[in-house]
C-alpha cells in the first residue's frame, strides 16, 4: 500500500465527522432527483403497460340512438381497424346502508366476455354470465368507497326502471382511471361509481335494442385521426352524433396526462433545484476542506510529490466521499420514489405499478455531484500547489489588519472584545463568509419549498370553497328543462337560495387552438357562485361576451377583445362566435363563464337550464337530499362538503406527502451545510483558538468566537435564503400549472417561520458536536509549527 493510500485512508477516518455531513449534502440532492424521476418513469410505463395491455381505443364516440348496422358502414372507413359499439347511460343507484344520493355510469359488455377495447382487469370476482340480467361487475374505487364485493346487492333505476342488480366483480378500466363524474374535476368514489352489465340486459331496460350510443374505434399504423374523426361525425350525425374525439379528449385520458404533465414539470424542477443547490454546497465545501489541508499539500511537494500526485490523492478522497453520498441517495431516493410512486398509482387506482431503478437518472446524479466536486477539489489544490513549499507549509498568512467598519464608524464601544473580534474575522475574509452565507442561504431558501406548498393549498381550498363556491348542495339534471324548476327547488327543506346555471358540452377554439369543455351560464346576480379576479375582488359578468378562467385564457392565447369561437356538442350543434370580456383567475379547473339569458339566446332554446346551486339555512341536509335523489329528473346532487373533502384526500394529500419527502430532504442538506460549515471553521481556526485559550481566554469564550461567527453568518443568510426561496418557489409554480388546478404563489410568514426554526434547530445540533470538540481542543498539537 503507498503513503499516499494509506494518508487517504486515515485521513478518511480523522475527516469522518466531516465526510458524513458533506455525504448527506450529496445524499439530498441525489435522492431528491431519485425520487422524482423514478416515480414518473414508473407512472408513465405503468400506464402505458396498462393501455396496451387491456386494449385503450384510439378514438370515441357517441350519439343519441343509431342503428347497428351503421358499424359496418364506419368500419369501412380508410384507417379504422376496429370498430365496438356499445350502450351506455347515466343511472341513479341505490346501495344498501347509505343514505346519499348516488349516481353511476352503466357501460355494456358483449354477453358473458371481456369487450375488444377497453377491457377489464378484474380485481375479484368475474364477469357476468351470458343471460343473466342482473349480473354486474363495478369499478374498484367505488367497491372499495362502500365495502362491495362479489355477492352483494345494489339497485339501480335506469330510464325510470328500479331494477335489482347482484354485484359478481370488482374492475378497473383503462377508460376509467381516473373516475369521475362528468362536469366535476374530482373524483367522488362514494357518490359516483361505474358499472357495467351485459348488452342484452342494458339494451332493453334503456330501450336500446338494435341500437347503439357509444363507439369506440382503434386505428391503423399511419392513420390520421382528424380524418377519421370528421368521417365518423358525418356517419353519426343524424343520429345525434356528439363528436367524435381522440384519446386526447377522453375525459380520464385527458386528467390523467395533465397529472403526469404536472409531476413531469415538478419532477425536472424541483430535482433541478435541489442537485443545483446541493452540487454549489458540495463545490464549497470540497474547496474549504482541501484549502485546510494547503500545509500537508505543501509537505508532499517537498517530498517530491508532483502535483498530479498531490491533485489524485485528493480527488480520491472526495471521490470515496461522493460515492458514499450518492450511495446513500440512491438508496433513499429509491425508497422514496416507491412511496411516491404508490401514492400516485393509489390515487390513478392503477392495478400494478412498474417501477424499476432507472440508471440513467443514478448517471444523471454522479455526474453533476461529481464534477461539482472535482471541481472544487482542483481550484483548491492548484491554489496550494502554485505556491512554493515552504511558504505552503506555513500556516495561512494572516490578512492585513485595519480598523473595521464598526470601529471606523466609532461604534466598537458597544460591542465586547470577542463580539468584535468576530465582526474582525468576517470582514477580513469577506469572500469566505460570503460564499458561508449564500451556502445557508440556498439552505434555507429549499427548507422554505415544503411550508409554502402547505400554505398554497390552504389558500386554495379557502378561496375555492368559501369565496367562489359558495353552495351546499349542487344539482343536475339529466337533461336540461325549464328555469321554472328553481321555484320548485327553492320550497323543498333547508333550502335558502337557489340560482340557476346551465352547462353547455363545448370545444371552445381561437386560431388554431381549442379545448374540450363546459361552457357555463349563471345569472348576473349570482351570489352562490362568484367570478373573482387575481385580487379575489368579484367581476360582474357582460351582457353578452364571456369571461374565461386565466389558465385557459393564456393556453388559446386570447384576450379580452378577441371573439372565440364557440362549437357546441349538444342539441343543433351551433357555432358561435362571442367576444372575450375579461378574465377571471381560478385555482381549481377551466371554463368559460357568460349570462345565462345571454347563452340561452345564442342556442335559441328559451329559458332552459341544466342544474342549481342551492344554499342551505342549517347544517341538516339529509331530509334534502333524500327529496333530490326521489325527482326523477334529478341526476345527481352534490356537496360542497364533499368535494372539499374530496379534495383534501386526493390532490391535497397528494401534495402534502410530497411536500413532506421534500422538507425531510431539504432539512438533511441544511444540517450537512451548517455543521460542514462549523466544522472547517473549527479547523482554519483551530491554532487561533489554541492561542487564545494559552493567552488566558476561557473554553466559553473561544467557543463564542467560533459559534458567534456562525451566529451572524446564519442571520445574515436568513433574509436572504426568504427572498431566494420565495423566487424558487416562483419557478414550481409555474412549473405546477395544469388544468386540474394551479398553486397560487403567496409569501408565507408561516413557512418563513418554519424554516428558520429548522434551520436554528439543524444549527443548535451542529454547534453541540462542535462545542464538545472545541472542549477537547488539544492545544499542544494545535499549535505546533512546521517551520
Amino acid at each position: 500500500m503507498s503513503a499516499l493510500t494509506r494518508k487517504l485512508l486515515r485521513e478518511l477516518v480523522t475527516l469522518r465527522g466531516q465526510v458524513i455531513a458533506i455525504a448527506v449534502v450529496i445524499a439530498g440532492g441525489v435522492a431528491t432527483l431519485m425520487m422524482f424521476l423514478t416515480a414518473l418513469f414508473a407512472l408513465t410505463e405503468t400506464r402505458d403497460a396498462f393501455y396496451q395491455e387491456y386494449r385503450f381505443a384510439d378514438l370515441f364516440a357517441s350519439a343519441e340512438r343509431a342503428p347497428r348496422g351503421l358499424v359496418t358502414e364506419i368500419e369501412r372507413i380508410d384507417g379504422v381497424q376496429r370498430v365496438e359499439d356499445r350502450v351506455v347511460t347515466a343511472a341513479n343507484l341505490d346501495v344498501p346502508g347509505y343514505d346519499n344520493p348516488v349516481t353511476g355510469r352503466i357501460l355494456s359488455l358483449p354477453e358473458g366476455r371481456q369487450p375488444d377495447m377497453n377491457r377489464l382487469h378484474l380485481r375479484q370476482g368475474r364477469l357476468p354470465e351470458p343471460d343473466r340480467e342482473a349480473e354486474v361487475v363495478v369499478s374498484d374505487a367505488f367497491a372499495e368507497a362502500h365495502g362491495l364485493g362479489p355477492g352483494d346487492d345494489l339497485a339501480a333505476i335506469i330510464r325510470g326502471r328500479y331494477q335489482r342488480l347482484e354485484v359478481v366483480g370488482v374492475a378497473v378500466s383503462p377508460e376509467f382511471i381516473y373516475q369521475i363524474r362528468p362536469g366535476e374535476i374530482l373524483p367522488d368514489y362514494e357518490r359516483y361509481g361505474i358499472l357495467w352489465m351485459n348488452r342484452r340486459a342494458l339494451a332493453a331496460a334503456y330501450d336500446m335494442d338494435g341500437a347503439f350510443n357509444d363507439l369506440l374505434l382503434t386505428l391503423q399504423h399511419g392513420a390520421r385521426p382528424g380524418d377519421v374523426i370528421e368521417a365518423v361525425d358525418r356517419l353519426l350525425e343524424p343520429w345525434g352524433g356528439r363528436g367524435a374525439h381522440d384519446r386526447g379528449d377522453q375525459l380520464s385520458h385527458a386528467l390523467l396526462e395533465d397529472e403526469l404533465t404536472q409531476l413531469a414539470n415538478l419532477a425536472y424542477v424541483i430535482p433541478t433545484i435541489f442537485l443545483g443547490v446541493a452540487a454549489f454546497l458540495l463545490n464549497v465545501v470540497v474547496s474549504r476542506l482541501v484549502a485546510t489541508q494547503r500545509e500537508i499539500i505543501g509537505a508532499l511537494k517537498a517530498f517530491g510529490y508532483s502535483r498530479l500526485a498531490i491533485a489524485g490523492h485528493y480527488v480520491r478522497l472526495v471521490l470515496l466521499i461522493v460515492v458514499l453520498g450518492v450511495l446513500a441517495g440512491v438508496a433513499a431516493g429509491y425508497w422514496l420514489g416507491v412511496q411516491l410512486a404508490e401514492i400516485y398509482a393509489g390515487f390513478f387506482r392503477f392495478p400494478f405499478l412498474e417501477f424499476r431503478l432507472q440508471p440513467p437518472v443514478v448517471a444523471i446524479a454522479a455526474a453533476v455531484t461529481t464534477l461539482s466536486a472535482l471541481l472544487g477539489t482542483w481550484l483548491a489544490v492548484r491554489r496550494a500547489a502554485r505556491l512554493p513549499p515552504a511558504e505552503a507549509m506555513r500556516p495561512e498568512p494572516p490578512p492585513t489588519y485595519r480598523p473595521t467598519l464598526i470601529e471606523r464608524l466609532g461604534l466598537q464601544r458597544w460591542f465586547s472584545q470577542p463580539t468584535r473580534m468576530i465582526l474582525r474575522g468576517l470582514e477580513r475574509r469577506p469572500l469566505r463568509a460570503g460564499l458561508a452565507t449564500v451556502g445557508i442561504a440556498l439552505a434555507v431558501a429549499i427548507l422554505m419549498i415544503g411550508p409554502y406548498q402547505r400554505n398554497a393549498l390552504n389558500t386554495m381550498i379557502d378561496v375555492q370553497f368559501n369565496l367562489v363556491q359558495r353552495d351546499d348542495v349542487t344539482v343536475s339534471f339529466y337533461e336540461t328543462t325549464s328555469r321554472k324548476v328553481i321555484h320548485e327547488l327553492a320550497g323543498l327543506p333547508g333550502v335558502d337560495r337557489a340560482e340557476p346555471f346551465r352547462q353547455v358540452a363545448a370545444e371552445v377554439a381561437f386560431g388554431h387552438r381549442s379545448h374540450r369543455m363546459a361552457v357555463l351560464g349563471l345569472e348576473p346576480d349570482a351570489d352562490l357562485r362568484r367570478l373573482l379576479d387575481t385580487d379575489l375582488r368579484t367581476v360582474p359578468l357582460p351582457g353578452e361576451g364571456v369571461l374565461l378562467t386565466d389558465y385557459l385564457a393564456e393556453q388559446l392565447r386570447v384576450g379580452p377583445g378577441d371573439t372565440l369561437e364557440i362549437r357546441v356538442l349538444e342539441g343543433r350543434r351551433q357555432t358561435l362566435e362571442v367576444p372575450v370580456s375579461g378574465v377571471i383567475a381560478e385555482y381549481l379547473g377551466v371554463s368559460v363563464y357568460m349570462e345565462l339569458d345571454a347563452l340561452n339566446r345564442l342556442l335559441g332554446e328559451g329559458e332552459a337550464i341544466s342544474g342549481a346551486w342551492l344554499g342551505l339555512a342549517g347544517q341538516e341536509r339529509g331530509p334534502l337530499l333524500c327529496e333530490l335523489d326521489r325527482r326523477p329528473r334529478v341526476a345527481g346532487a352534490t356537496e360542497a362538503d364533499a368535494a372539499m373533502r374530496n379534495f383534501e384526500e386526493n390532490v391535497a394529500g397528494t401534495m402534502m406527502a410530497t411536500a413532506a419527502m421534500t422538507t425531510l430532504l431539504a432539512g438533511a442538506i441544511a444540517f450537512g451545510v451548517v455543521y460542514n460549515n462549523a466544522r472547517i471553521a473549527l479547523a482554519e481556526r483551530g491554532r487561533e483558538l489554541a492561542s487564545l485559550r494559552v493567552l488566558g481566554f476561557t473554553r466559553r469564550e473561544i467557543a463564542y468566537l467560533l459559534l458567534g461567527e456562525q451566529a451572524v453568518l446564519i442571520a445574515a443568510a436568513l433574509p436572504i435564503g426568504f427572498v431566494i426561496g420565495h423566487y424558487l418557489y416562483a419557478i414550481i409554480v409555474q412549473a405546477a400549472e395544469s388544468e386540474l388546478y394551479r398553486v397560487p404563489m403567496i409569501p408565507s410568514v408561516a413557512g418563513m417561520a418554519l424554516a428558520t426554526l429548522v434551520l436554528l434547530g439543524v444549527a443548535a445540533l451542529s454547534a453541540w458536536v462542535v462545542r464538545r470538540r472545541l472542549d477537547r481542543l488539544d492545544m499542544v498539537e494545535a499549535l505546533k509549527s512546521r517551520e
